[in-house]
């Protein structure tokens, strides 16, 4: 590569611009991968089946509450409709227990009222029900407002029964929802943006240089851990997917390559965030007239291709995850990015080069901005190596078992407090009442 770095014309990113003009809604609707309406279409269906079923068994005479619960109970994975629909369950059964107990003693009256809801809460708060809490007293309170008879508080757990079944089963036989193309794609997004970033940087190292220059860097740089955030929580939810899924498989396996790769890309924001904070850091040391002189026009050429070869490392990465290309068919057309990189990095040491007897702050400050090029190189590296160690996801079980353990070891390790003995208290008192009394004496008023 000779001369400047040319990304300005590059025609092959028009598509992406295009994509980044869109508002993000609209671009997840058509994301590579996903096929469009499937989930709308799961949740239509399993709200009919659930009011169908209802209808069959004659629970009411419009069994809407069976609809109600198979749309909040179906959920983006299966761990997750298991978990909603036990929960529901419980929430509805506790609360129509409470209000079939209070229609046994008393009607309904503004203090019994009172005492459902306090009840219904502090039960819902002991089984843990987390954001169904509130169904409790709600189911309570609907019952009690029929009379608390048995045929409606029957009809109502019948129904809650009938919609939590029926979302389980559709989520699970029709396209168990995975989650390992979205995160996918969220990865590549990210090392694309990186991509971006880095080229503007280019741009802006080789343009007019300025403190205003380097803080609006800064700050880009800063806001690229919104989309480490968001990749994060994406791959997340693909874990999650693999729980009590019969594809789960195919989650487990690539879930240590994704995971692998998002922590180094994470890394490698860090690292750019500090490679801004160092532009930043030397352009502020001098004088505002002088901050364009903060480097030489050679430096900034070195330093602008080393952000380019950077920048076409990330895009080839993010090949490798979202278009799936094998990382030993792009290893080599990487490693020769990187080498490029190195090539740049090693010129820009030697325009660098300083008497540190002379100008002791510039010396500390390009070595940090050359330190900080080699952790790229090596972040990068390590977001291609490929993960070895198998993966599954923890036991359902293993977080309940880790709370009850550390409840008993916490209790078992508490130390005794002493006992406070009644007679020296006794004692002491009296002796501070006798030393009173003498100050009194002695020291009258």
């Amino acid at each position: 590569m000779t001369g400047s770095p040319s990304w300005l014309g590059r025609a092959g990113q028009l598509p992406r611009m295009v994509v980044d003009a869109l508002p993000a809604r609209v671009v997840g609707l058509f994301r590579q991968g996903r096929t469009a309406g499937v989930r709308t279409g799961k949740t239509v269906l399993a709200a009919v089946l659930a009011y169908a079923a209802a209808d069959w068994l004659g629970t009411s005479d419009a069994p809407v509450l069976a609809p109600l619960t198979a749309l909040l109970v179906i959920q983006l994975t299966m761990y997750e409709t298991f978990a909603i629909g036990w929960e529901r369950i419980v929430s509805v059964v506790a609360g129509v227990l409470v209000a079939y107990l209070f229609a046994l003693v008393t009607g309904l009256t503004w203090w019994s009222l009172g005492l459902v809801v306090a009840i219904s809460l502090v039960a819902g708060r002991l089984l843990r029900l987390g954001d169904h809490l509130m169904e409790v007293p709600i189911s309570a309170m609907l019952i009690l407002a029929v009379g608390g008879s048995g045929t409606a508080a029957q009809g109502r757990v019948v129904e809650t029964l009938v919609g939590a079944v029926v979302a389980v089963l559709v989520n699970l036989l029709i396209a168990p929802p995975l989650y390992v193309q979205p995160a996918s794609e969220a990865i590549a997004e990210l090392a694309e943006r990186m991509a971006r970033f880095s080229r503007s940087m280019a741009e802006a190292v080789c343009g007019e240089w300025s403190r205003e220059t380097a803080l609006a860097l800064l700050a880009e740089a800063r806001r690229l851990s919104e989309e480490v955030i968001r990749a994060d929580r994406i791959l997340a939810r693909t874990e999650e997917s693999a729980r009590l899924n019969p594809r789960g498989r195919i989650a487990r396996e690539a879930r240590p390559r994704l995971r692998s790769t998002l922590t180094a890309l994470e890394h490698v924001q860090v690292v750019l965030r500090d490679l801004a904070r160092t532009l930043l850091d030397r352009t502020s040391v001098l004088p505002e007239p002088e901050a364009a002189a903060a480097y030489s026009p050679e430096a900034r050429t070195a330093l602008a291709h080393v952000l380019d070869a950077l920048a076409t490392a990330l895009e080839d990465t993010g090949a490798v995850i979202c278009r799936g290309e094998t990382t030993e068919a792009t290893a080599s057309r990487i490693q020769t990015h990187l080498e490029t990189l190195e090539t740049w990095r090693n010129r820009l040491s030697a325009l660098l080069l300083v008497d540190p007897q002379t100008d002791p702050e510039a010396w500390v400050q390009h070595g940090a901005l050359l330190s900080t090029i080699d952790r790229l190189r090596v972040e990068l590296e390590a977001a291609l190596r490929p993960a070895l160690d198998p993966w599954r996801p923890a036991p359902l079980a293993a977080r309940p078992r880790q709370a009850v353990r550390q409840a008993l070891s916490t209790a078992a390790h508490r130390p005794a407090r002493p006992a406070r003995p009644a007679v020296a208290g006794r004692r002491a008192r009296q002796a501070a009442a006798r030393l009173r009394g003498r100050r009194a004496y002695w020291d009258p008023e």
